[in-house]
């Protein structure tokens, strides 16, 4: 009984593992999709002129008392970056959001509205591979979670572990290339956006690592899922050809 039993207990090792890395990939694509810190950076933006008693280096004093200062002449003559703040934006697949100058709290306008006409069906495409993707993902997790919990045969585990595989496999290729759309996408509007939008500086947010981590462990589950169905197809040849040795020596002894 104990050689048996550790096959068996092995396969629910890896069958746990599986699940754990899809699981794992799903929140953190959801996560990512459902958050704006794709992309993160900063905006160069023309400071407005200081109304009433606003002060401080967030905007221009104009015709002030100190206008003959070289700060002023400076402000005037619109030479250098002193006329300019820098705002923190950060981006993701369905919204931009950018600090205020003057005001707390961020104004945000839709990605999609954004990004130029010509590359908009290009977005569309990845969101829809990146829903896809959680949908497989999902269902590979659905599958993954009732192989361990409740299937009553080798056989019946063996079914679902194989197409738990395909659908996971199906995830993670869906994934990549929505990941690699959005991200043209996103270049594309740096360079063509609104000139109201387009960044000084930006870099990828953590988002977008969350969302490349997420299609790691969706490879990694396919991987394991994989390897676990053809460790234990393995086995059944293994076993199949000592029954059949078995069986031949037994028949052969009579004969003899």
């Amino acid at each position: 009984k104990m050689p048996a039993s550790v096959p068996e207990a092995d396969r629910r090792h890896r069958a746990s593992a599986a699940f754990s890395l899809s699981f794992l990939s799903l929140v953190f694509s959801i996560t990512a999709f459902s958050s704006s810190y794709w992309c993160e950076g900063t905006r160069k933006v023309a400071k407005p002129f200081c109304t009433g008693e606003s002060k401080g280096d967030l905007c221009i004093r104009f015709n002030s008392p100190d206008g003959n200062n070289s700060q002023a002449v400076q402000y005037i003559w619109e030479t250098g970056d002193d006329k300019f703040v820098e705002r923190k934006f950060h981006a993701g697949i369905w919204y931009s959001c950018e600090e205020m100058i003057n005001e707390e709290g961020e104004k945000c306008r839709s990605f999609i509205s954004l990004t130029p006409a010509s590359d908009r069906g290009v977005l569309w495409l990845s969101i829809v591979a990146e829903l896809l993707y959680i949908i497989l993902l999902l269902t590979g997790n659905i599958l993954l979670s009732v192989e361990i919990c409740y299937y009553s045969s080798v056989i019946d585990g063996l079914k679902i572990n194989a197409f738990s595989a395909v659908v996971t496999v199906l995830a993670g290729l869906l994934g990549m290339v929505a990941h690699m759309m959005y991200t043209t996408v996103f270049q594309m509007t740096v360079n063509l956006g609104p000139e109201d939008w387009r960044p000084h500086t930006w870099d990828y947010g953590w988002s977008y690592c969350l969302a490349w981590a997420s299609f790691a462990c969706c490879m990694a589950a396919a991987v394991t899922t994989i390897n676990k169905y053809t460790k234990t197809i393995l086995e059944f040849k293994h076993k199949r050809k000592k029954l059949e040795r078995s069986l031949k020596i037994q028949y052969k002894f009579p004969d003899h």
